[in-house]
C-alpha cells in the first residue's frame, strides 16, 4: 500500500478525481466523477489509497464580476499537505486498529490452547483429608484455624459474587443467600483447570477446605477465609457478552424498563436481595405483633362479589357466568368475625385497577389489615402508633434485619411520637405556607377536596414527622365510615403519612348502626343486597368498631428509603405491566 507522501508525489495516471466543496457528497452516492464528485480532498484520497495516483480537481468559483462559469482546477499545494497530513494520521489509525485485531486474535488462540489444556486437569479430593463438614455461609459456630493450628475442615454451596484472579491465588467472595465467604484456590490445577477458566459471576459450586482466620491486615466478611483443596462447578454462568453484569447493574434506575425485564436477575444484586430479606422480616414482624397483643390472623377470599371503596379501581372477571371481582380490601370480611374472634388480622394480597402510573402505585401489593371490637377512635389512634412503633422495633432488634435496613438506609430512626393532626387544619397548614402550597387545579385548598398526593407528600416532608391525618369529610371517604358525632361533615378517619412516602395506612371506625348503613348505600347508589352479610352485622349484635389497611410496600418504601414501592416487591405489578 502506498504511503500518504508517494501518493503526492507519484506519477499521476490518467485518471481525474472531481472534488466539489458545495455540492459534493462524502458518501455512498458520490464516486469522484464530474457527476457526482466528493465533498472533500482528505476523502479523496482515502477513496484512492490502493489505486494509481489520479489528478484531483476542485471546483472553484468564477471571480467576482466575471461571466464565466466555474472551473476544475488541479488541488493546491497547501491543500494536498493538509490533506495527506490527515490520510496519514488514518493509516496510523488503521494500523493501529489491524495490531489489535492481531493481537486479539492471538489472546483467542491462546485461550483456546490454554482451555485444551486445562481439559487434561482433573481435580480429585484428597481422601486423607478430614470429612468436610458442611455449613451455610453464616454459620458464624465453626472454630477457625491460625497459625498454632488447624481449622475445620467444611463444604459450603454456593454461587461466585466477586472474583479476583491473581498469579498466586484466585479469589472468590461466595454467596448463598445466608451469607458470604471469601474462598481463597492457591495457583496450580485448581486455578488452570478447565472449570476455573471458565469461572464467571453467578457460578455455582460446592467448595472444600480448611477455615481459618484472616492474616493480619487483610479484610473479608465476618474476618475469615476458606483456604479451598478441591471444588466442584455445578451450574457455569456465562462470561462474554452474556454476563450478568452486560444486563443488569446496580447504577441503573431500578425503573428502567431493561431492569424491569430482567427483574429476575435484578433480584440477585446485594440491594434487591436485601430488600426481600428486610420484607420478611418485616412481615413476620407483624405477625409477631399482632400475636403479642392478641390479635388473631384469618385469611379472607381474594375473589368477592362486591366493592369496598370503588368500582371503578375493581379488576372484573367472569366466575362461572356471575361478574365477580379481584379483592381491593379484605376489610369487610375481617368484620364479620369480630363477633367470634375477637380482634382480627390479615395479611393478603390486594388488586386495584387505578390508572396510576406513580412511585407508590401498584395494581398488586400486599395488605395489612386489622379490625377491632368495642374500641373507640383514639384507641384505634393508640394503635396505629403502637403497632408501627413495635414493627420497627423489632427490626432494628433483630442483628440480621438491623443489618439489611443499615445497607438499604442507614441514616435511619426510629421515630419520636407522631404528630395528630385534622384534616381542616391540614387545609389551612398548606394555604399558610409561602406560596401556599395548592390544590390539583392550582387554587387554595378549601374545606371538601381531596388533598392531593403531592401536596400531601410534600407537607409531611416538610414538617418531617410522622403524621396521623384525621377527621376527613364524609363526601371524599368510603360509604361506611363513621361520622364524628361532634361534627356531622367529617368521619372518623385516619391516613398515616410518612416523611419520603406519603400515606402508608387508611383506616376509621366503621358504621355501627343498622338503619345508618342501609342509607350510606342509598346515598352512595349501591343496592344493600349483595351486602346482606356485611349489613346484618349491625343486625345481630352491633358494637363499636374499626379498623385500618396498611400498605406493605409502603411501609418498606419508607423504612428503607426507596424512590418507589416497585423496588420493594418481588415482581411489581403496576399500570400496563405484568411481566416478567
Amino acid at each position: 500500500m502506498a504511503t500518504p507522501q508517494e501518493l503526492a508525489d507519484r506519477t499521476k495516471s490518467d485518471a481525474k478525481v472531481y472534488i466539489d466543496t458545495v455540492a459534493g457528497k462524502d458518501d455512498e452516492t458520490a464516486d469522484g466523477s464530474e457527476a457526482k464528485p466528493y465533498q472533500s480532498l482528505y476523502h479523496a484520497l482515502i477513496q484512492n489509497l490502493d489505486k494509481p495516483a489520479p489528478t484531483y480537481l476542485t471546483k472553484v468559483a468564477p471571480k467576482e464580476g466575471s461571466t464565466d462559469g466555474p472551473t476544475w482546477e488541479e488541488a493546491a499545494k497547501s491543500a494536498m499537505k493538509k490533506a495527506v497530513g490527515r490520510v496519514d494520521q488514518y493509516k496510523k489509525k488503521l494500523q493501529k486498529e489491524k495490531e489489535a485485531l492481531k493481537k486479539e486474535e492471538e489472546e483467542r488462540q491462546q485461550r483456546l490452547k490454554n482451555l485444551e489444556d486445562a481439559k487434561k486437569i482433573v481435580l480429585k479430593e484428597d481422601p486423607s483429608l478430614p470429612e468436610a463438614v458442611r455449613i451455610r455461609l453464616n454459620n458464624k459456630s465453626i472454630e477457625l484455624g491460625d497459625e498454632s493450628k488447624k481449622g475445620t475442615r467444611v463444604k459450603v454451596y454456593g454461587r461466585i459474587h466477586r472474583l479476583r484472579v491473581q498469579k498466586h491465588a484466585t479469589f472468590l467472595t461466595l454467596k448463598d443467600g445466608y451469607g458470604f465467604l471469601q474462598c481463597v484456590l492457591p495457583a496450580g490445577d485448581l486455578t488452570k483447570n478447565y472449570d476455573a477458566l471458565l469461572f464467571a459471576q453467578e457460578t455455582a459450586l460446592v467448595l472444600y477446605g480448611e477455615l481459618k482466620k484472616l492474616p493480619a491486615g487483610a479484610t473479608a466478611p465476618d474476618g475469615r477465609e476458606l483456604q479451598v483443596d478441591y471444588y466442584k462447578v455445578l451450574g457455569h454462568a456465562p462470561s462474554d457478552l452474556d454476563a450478568i453484569t452486560n444486563k443488569v447493574s446496580r447504577d441503573q434506575d431500578a425503573w428502567d424498563a431493561a431492569m424491569l425485564d430482567n427483574r429476575h436477575l435484578v433480584l440477585r444484586g446485594e440491594n434487591a436481595s436485601a430488600l426481600m430479606k428486610l420484607r420478611e422480616f418485616v412481615e413476620l414482624a407483624f405477625v409477631d405483633t399482632y400475636r403479642e397483643l392478641e390479635f388473631r390472623k384469618v385469611s379472607p377470599p381474594a375473589m368477592v362479589q362486591t366493592q369496598v371503596e370503588g368500582g371503578s379501581t375493581l379488576f372484573k372477571y367472569d366466575y362461572y357466568g356471575e361478574e365477580a371481582y379481584l379483592t381491593q380490601s379484605s376489610q369487610l370480611y375481617l368484620e364479620t368475625v369480630l363477633a367470634s374472634m375477637g380482634q382480627v388480622y390479615c395479611i393478603e394480597k390486594s388488586f386495584r385497577a387505578e390508572k396510576s402510573l406513580t412511585r407508590r402505585h401498584l395494581s398488586e401489593y400486599t395488605h395489612v389489615e386489622a379490625e377491632m371490637d368495642f374500641i373507640e377512635f383514639n384507641d384505634l389512634l393508640d394503635h396505629l402508633e403502637l403497632i408501627i412503633s413495635k414493627v420497627v422495633d423489632r427490626v432494628l432488634n433483630d442483628e440480621t434485619a438491623a443489618g439489611y435496613l443499615k445497607v438499604l438506609n442507614p441514616d435511619f430512626k426510629k421515630p419520636e411520637k407522631f404528630l395528630r393532626m385534622k384534616y381542616e387544619e391540614a387545609i389551612e397548614w398548606l394555604n399558610k405556607q409561602d406560596p401556599p402550597i395548592l390544590n390539583e387545579e392550582g387554587n387554595p385548598h378549601v374545606f371538601g377536596d381531596d388533598i392531593a398526593e403531592a401536596a400531601e407528600r410534600r407537607m409531611t416532608d416538610i414538617i418531617n414527622r410522622p403524621i396521623l391525618l384525621t377527621h376527613f369529610p364524609v363526601e371524599i371517604k368510603a360509604f361506611y365510615m363513621k361520622k364524628d358525632p361532634n361534627d356531622l361533615r367529617v368521619t372518623e378517619s385516619v391516613d398515616v403519612l410518612m416523611p419520603g412516602v406519603g400515606e402508608i395506612v387508611g383506616g376509621s371506625m366503621r358504621m355501627d348502626d343498622y338503619d345508618e348503613l342501609i342509607e350510606a348505600y342509598k346515598k352512595n347508589g349501591i343496592g344493600h343486597e349483595p351486602y346482606f352479610w356485611y349489613t346484618d352485622q349491625r343486625k345481630y349484635g352491633t358494637s363499636p368498631h374499626g379498623g385500618y389497611g396498611l400498605g406493605l410496600e409502603r411501609f418498606l418504601a419508607w423504612m428503607a428509603n426507596q424512590h418507589s414501592v416497585r423496588t420493594t416487591c418481588l415482581y411489581p405489578r403496576f399500570m400496563g405491566r405484568c411481566k416478567p
